[in-house]
């Protein structure tokens, strides 16, 4: 038998439905965030299984990596686009939690990912922080970890530059434009870790490599990448 709170939640779900990260409808009864389509038809690039993938050959002879990889594939318009724009201007953490929890189950059932000790999300400058409310990352960082039972470390890793947007930058000016961009504080807490960094997007890899050659300072720590989406 329904209870009252079950009638009051289908009566405020008839005036403010959920609606699907990815594609906008509503979303059913029992469905999260993206809706089972959506989920079905998100384009995976399955990096995990194959160490030569193509971030893994984008991030080559930048910095030392134990692996790289990227759970979709970003196509304009698609639904990778449409989750990631939910993700990062309309508010939607839980969309980055939900991207964190899909990939993390793929990564658990392969034989080739190395489980690393913690994650660390690339970090948001304090400003941009408050502006925003969340850090995207640091989302993403709480769905692979709660899959994969993973602490993810937020103070370790700091940006202390708020850099101008990378949008149309080349590959040599984005990094140029991160240089010098991110600290490390209390070191000691990362001797000899395996640490996955977790990014949105990788494009052309710039934030990631100055993000691994400030942790790399650290003696015995050993970096590996994953992000939500790679754009070719």
């Amino acid at each position: 038998m329904k209870t009252a709170l079950g009638y009051c939640q289908d009566f405020f779900a008839l005036f403010f439905p959920e609606l699907c990260s990815a594609c906008g409808k509503n979303l059913f009864k029992n469905e999260l965030v993206i809706c089972t389509n959506c989920i079905y038809n998100l384009p995976h690039t399955n990096f995990h299984n194959d160490k030569e993938n193509k971030v893994a050959k984008q991030l080559w002879g930048r910095f030392p990596f134990e692996q790289a990889t990227s759970f979709l594939y970003f196509q304009k318009g698609g639904l990778v686009q449409k989750a990631m724009h939910q993700l990062k201007y309309n508010h939607s953490p839980e969309t980055g939690v939900k991207l964190g929890e899909l990939y993390a189950h793929q990564l658990k059932r392969s034989e080739n990912w190395i489980k690393p000790d913690l994650i660390i999300p690339v970090p948001l400058h304090p400003r941009k922080l408050k502006e925003r409310g969340y850090n995207q990352s640091e989302s993403i960082a709480n769905g692979i970890g709660s899959v994969l039972d993973i602490d993810v470390n937020l103070s370790a890793l700091l940006r202390t530059v708020n850099t101008t947007t990378q949008t149309k930058k080349s590959r040599f000016s984005r990094f140029e434009n991160l240089e010098g961009a991110f600290i490390i504080k209390n070191p000691e807490t990362l001797q000899a870790k395996h640490v996955l960094l977790v990014d949105d997007v990788v494009t052309t890899g710039a934030t990631l490599e100055a993000c691994s050659l400030t942790l790399l300072k650290v003696p015995g720590l050993l970096i590996s990448v994953a992000t939500i989406a790679f754009a070719e």
